[in-house]
């Protein structure tokens, strides 16, 4: 295979892996309904946790995050002939997974905001910060239960925690910060207008998952002079 059809190949293959539609396919092999025309129409992980429940919901996120990781371990050594490096051909792949996650050629280009592909694709790229950006999610989503805001918070979270490895004298790679800085402009587009919502205080939660914020209501309301029930 010639340097420029292999990577071709790994681009491709990566953009049709993320264009795997698995929140519609859910919702209608196992609910009979489109997601896209219930909740927020969004068709990710989050819309189906509030329209499908928990279950299909958590399989959405990990099939998700699964389409990520497989094409920037997997399918992005099919432009090994290319003689680019390992990081930028899981770079490029990773990014054609979100594309296709984002802009599903399988449903009319209408897909869901790319948040859980792209950790998948950063988790194989990057494993430290990525697991920084992580923490940082699961943190602002038990105190607010928002997942949105948590998104938006871990998008920043990754290109800040690559910045601060690199200022302790840790290995740094101007490619990679370059890239989730881009990444993280995409996810503040996708969530455009989650953030007007969070803006006007409109945007809905998910209280079961307030798991910090709850016990620190408790403890606020335990406390010498704090509100009490």
């Amino acid at each position: 295979m010639s340097p420029a059809l292999g990577l071709a190949a790994a681009i491709l293959a990566s953009y049709l892996a993320g264009s795997f539609p698995t929140s519609i396919l859910v919702g209608k092999l196992c609910f009979g309904r489109d997601i896209r025309e219930e909740g927020s129409g969004n068709a990710g992980g989050t819309n189906a946790f509030r329209v499908f429940g928990w279950k299909a919901g958590l399989a959405v996120v990990a099939v998700d995050v699964g389409k990520g990781l497989v094409a920037a371990l997997l399918l992005s050594r099919l432009g090994s002939s290319s003689g680019l490096p390992r990081e930028l051909l899981r770079l490029l792949a990773g990014s054609a997974a979100v594309a296709g996650h984002v802009w599903t050629v399988f449903a009319g280009f209408r897909g869901g905001k790319g948040v859980a592909t792209a950790a998948g694709a950063l988790a194989a790229i990057a494993l430290w910060p990525f697991a920084c950006a992580a923490l940082v999610f699961a943190l602002v989503l038990g105190l607010g239960g928002i997942v949105s805001l948590a998104s938006l918070a871990a998008a920043l979270a990754f290109p800040l925690s690559l910045f601060a490895l690199a200022l302790a004298g840790g290995p740094s790679s101007p490619l990679l910060l370059g890239f989730s800085c881009l990444l993280a402009l995409l996810v503040f587009y996708t969530h455009r207008a989650n953030i007007g919502r969070l803006r006007r205080g409109e945007e809905q939660g998910f209280e079961r998952l307030r798991v910090l914020g709850r016990l620190l209501d408790r403890l606020r309301s335990r406390a010498p002079g704090g509100p009490r029930p």
